[in-house]
């Protein structure tokens, strides 16, 4: 049985993390026209509006196995002025697909935006990544309307979630 991966916040310009990036935008590159791809890169991710996390192999702590960051927008029209979390650059070395990695990163993004008061997480994926498409459906993201700027080119797909306030305490 693999060992646990460990989901953490850490700079997206480490050599390790910008090296699997690269990874992500050269299969992004693979499918789509450059207009088509909207990708932060690392010095973008080291925004203040944005936690970017890290997926590490629990048997090699090392070893980098998979990204994951939101950025907080503030409202606008097509969230009816509610503030949001926009999920972006999710990544799992294509070797450490099927152990549920990227439903774990999923996981940790939204509670990074639940601790931040932060109740609805947006998506933009491209259409062509139906693994991408599923396990978001799985995780509860529905059909929404393009948001944030982009376009509506038949080749980006969009998703929202509303998120369960964390359970109150006696």
């Amino acid at each position: 049985m693999p060992a646990p991966v460990v989901i953490q916040r850490e700079r997206p310009d480490h050599p390790r993390v910008v090296a699997l990036l690269r990874a992500l935008d050269d299969y992004l590159a693979s499918l789509y026209p450059p207009e088509a791809n909207h990708i932060l890169d690392a010095a973008e991710l080291l925004a203040p509006e944005v936690r970017f996390f890290v997926a590490r192999d629990g048997s090699d702590a090392a070893r980098i196995v998979g990204t994951g960051a939101v950025r907080l927008m503030p409202g606008e029209p097509a969230t009816a002025g509610q503030p949001y979390g926009e999920i972006k650059r999710m990544y799992v070395e294509p070797a450490q697909r099927g152990r549920r990695l990227g439903a774990a990163m999923i996981e940790r993004l939204e509670t990074a935006l639940r601790d931040e008061g932060i109740w609805l997480a947006l998506l933009e994926t491209g259409r062509d990544q139906q693994e991408a498409v599923r396990l978001y459906e799985r995780a509860g993201y529905r059909p929404h309307a393009p948001f944030g700027g982009y376009p509506d080119n038949g080749l980006s797909v969009f998703y929202a979630k509303r998120l369960a306030a964390a359970p109150q305490v006696p």
